[in-house]
Formats: structure tokens, C-alpha cells, sequence
């Protein structure tokens, strides 16, 4: 049976299973929620943008620092990728 997570979470069933799969627990919210929202279609492919690895340095250090990511100024160009992705 599944956790009532509280009203941030959408769907109990889909956020256990994506954290039982490895999810970190703002992913599956995420996933969950947009499952769950008739407005978003979250299986659909994204948005235009081009892959990471056409990016520059620079453009993926500013997306890293949007997102707050920790170390950005320290990563390689590779390693902001990975952080990137698994943001």
C-alpha cells in the first residue's frame, strides 16, 4: 500500500515507484505531479534546446548556477553535464 507523501505530492502511486527505481525524491514529485496534471504530458519529448554537449562551458556554468548547482565553479565542461542531468 502506498504513503499518503502530503499535498505536495500528486500521485502516492507513480512517486513510489519512481523511488523505488532511484529517484531522488524531488524527481519523483516532479514526474508525479506532472502525471497527474491533465495540463502537462510529461512522456512527451521537451523542448527544443540542443543537447548539453553543444553547449559551451560557459552557457552550461550559467544553466548550473540557475539551478543552483553546488561545486559549478570547480566542474569541468563534462562534469557540469552530469550535474546537469542529474539535477
Amino acid at each position: 500500500m502506498t504513503k499518503d507523501h502530503g499535498p505536495s505530492v500528486k500521485d502516492d502511486d507513480t512517486y513510489e515507484a519512481l523511488r523505488d527505481d532511484g529517484a531522488s525524491k524531488e524527481k519523483a514529485a516532479r514526474i508525479a505531479n506532472a502525471q497527474a496534471s491533465d495540463s502537462q504530458n510529461p512522456s512527451k519529448k521537451g523542448g527544443k534546446a540542443s543537447p548539453y554537449e553543444e553547449w559551451t562551458k560557459d552557457e552550461l556554468y550559467d544553466r548550473a548556477q540557475e539551478l543552483d548547482v553546488e561545486g559549478r565553479s570547480d566542474m569541468s565542461k563534462d562534469e557540469l553535464i552530469e550535474a546537469l542531468r542529474n539535477n
